[in-house]
């Protein structure tokens, strides 16, 4: 009979500080006694329902301390976790849990409609268990029931599931690829946690979304690692973001993409720097927002690289702007060409990597996902990316997202990265639409900063000269938000499938040229 080594520790957790916190949310406090008590109970009570090690409990949750519970009693028991992002619907859903073989899930109540929508299309339903009403779902039993179990440490036969359990890809670019790791290297991650300067028992803050591996594993499963208290929003608002560091005491919190961004074009207050946070740990950070942040808010910014798909980081924490850093642990990492030659500094080619065990990672039932990924023996990240002299990573945007016009290649990254300097931007997105004259067209689809006034015009004036001529926009679009991830990442297939619109501009001289 064994023990999974994250069990373990909260163990330990719990025995060595019980009243100690660890977890804040809203106005709920959870500590290590009561989170390990839930944690335990929830085991027991999927296994009285049939759940075995090995076997898949998905978590169809938002961000709540019961969906934490739930993830750490599923690794108790040696079963395999899959978080499923809450904004799927439909053909999407039904891939994940078909795909996964759940055999049970645990779903908020806010969404049995959307897990009823799809139950026709299931191949074995799960078992389903529920946050709130279980009365919408046929056959279904409350999360309360779960926990009327026995609140004892499990024990479990064999080594059970990997505690990563399944992690679906984003399918921006074509369904979800369920990421199975089989021996997950850990060194990395903790010299990671290292360089962010966080205590015992200090609280670290996420707003992202849990069943994204940066708020589940960085964060979440960091507090358990490092003994850290985890403050949990509900969801990112950059009106309450700040007063919520504030009021939980956190000295770090983690960001992407468009996060910092959005925060550092939020009205300036004298205040700013009077917060908590010593460190940031960001991933994409654009290079303009990089010295700004620090010194408005205070807080030092610690980039880095690293993929749910393969195990590997890069980090930038000596305060380059820009820069996503040098590899920290056994990872190596390379620039290659589209011939899968490494190329030489400076050169913008695909960012790959690759593990001293080999490949310790798989896609969940799609070998040939799997042997494109890895082709020559290396990951393949589909970022584009150039080492400068001293061994640093640059990120360059993605092969995918990239476009040609004239023939050039531009990415969207170097368009967007121009775009979102301008003082009326808040976030943008470029991306191609196809040219009557061949190739490419770009589009840009921009948010403009509230309270603002800005003209199609004037950034294309503002563009002009900051950027090379062919990758100046030929249409742009206004809109209140960007299609997003869950994880804040923007949905670029969404944007290309709608083309230009009614709504889309038309710079003059493209008119013309189509005359």
């Amino acid at each position: 009979m064994t023990r999974p080594p994250l069990v373990d520790l909260l163990v330990e957790r719990r025995d060595s500080h019980p009243d100690a916190a660890y977890l804040r949310f809203g106005d709920r406090e959870i500590t290590w006694r009561e989170f390990a008590e839930a944690s335990f109970r929830t085991a027991h009570g999927l296994a009285e329902l049939g759940v075995r090690a090995g076997d898949r409990v998905g978590l169809l949750l938002p961000n709540s301390p019961e969906f934490l519970s739930s993830y750490m009693g599923i690794v108790a028991i040696g079963a395999a976790a899959v978080p499923i992002n809450t904004a799927q619907r439909g053909g999407t859903l039904a891939h994940i849990v078909n795909d996964s073989d759940a055999r049970a899930l645990i779903v908020d109540g806010a969404l049995t409609a959307a897990y009823a929508d799809i139950h026709a299309q299931l191949v074995d339903p799960p078992r389903v268990v529920v946050r709130g009403d279980a009365t919408r779902v046929p056959g279904a039993i409350g999360l309360e029931r779960l926990l009327d179990a026995s609140d004892a440490v499990p024990e479990i036969e064999g080594g059970g599931a990997s505690g990563l359990g399944i992690l679906y890809t984003s399918g921006t670019t074509g369904p979800p690829k369920g990421v199975v790791a089989t021996a997950y290297d850990l060194t990395p991650m903790h010299r990671l946690w290292a360089r962010l300067g966080v205590e015992p028992g200090e609280t670290v803050y996420t707003a992202l979304p849990l069943f994204h591996g940066n708020a589940l594993i960085l964060s979440a499963m960091g507090a358990v690692f490092n003994d850290w208290t985890l403050a949990l929003a509900e969801r990112f608002s950059a009106s309450r973001f700040w007063a919520d560091v504030r009021r939980y005491e956190a000295v770090e919190f983690n960001a992407l993409g468009a996060l910092l961004p959005i925060l550092l074009k939020q009205p300036e207050r004298p205040d700013d720097a009077e917060n908590p946070v010593r460190s940031v740990l960001s991933a994409a950070c654009p290079e303009w927002a990089w010295v700004e942040f620090e010194r408005r808010f205070g807080v030092r910014i610690v980039e880095f690289f690293g993929m749910v798909d393969h195990p590997g980081f890069l980090v930038n924490d000596d305060g380059t702007p820009g820069a996503m850093g040098r590899p920290i642990g056994p990872t190596e990492f390379a620039v290659i060409d589209a011939a899968s030659n490494e190329v030489g500094r400076g050169v913008v080619g695909e960012l790959v990597m690759r593990h001293p065990q080999g490949r310790i990672t798989h896609y969940h039932k799609n070998t040939a996902a799997t042997e494109a990924a890895y082709a020559g023996g290396w990951f393949h990240t589909g970022d584009l990316a150039r080492v400068d002299e001293d061994g640093r990573y640059f990120y360059c945007g993605r092969l995918k997202e990239s476009m040609r016009r004239r023939g050039e290649n531009i990415s969207a990254w170097e368009v967007e990265n121009v775009v979102n300097t301008h003082p009326g931007v808040l976030e943008s997105a470029a991306h191609a639409v196809a040219s009557e004259l061949g190739e490419d067209d770009v589009k840009l689809v921009v948010v403009p900063r509230p309270g603002t006034r800005l003209t199609p015009g004037e950034l294309i004036d503002y563009c002009e000269g900051r950027m090379a001529a062919y990758a100046v926009p030929t249409y742009v679009e206004f809109r209140e938000a960007l299609p997003k991830t869950g994880t804040q990442r923007v949905q670029y297939a969404a944007l290309k499938a709608e083309g230009v619109t009614t709504a889309t501009w038309t710079r003059p001289e493209a008119s013309k040229t189509r005359s």
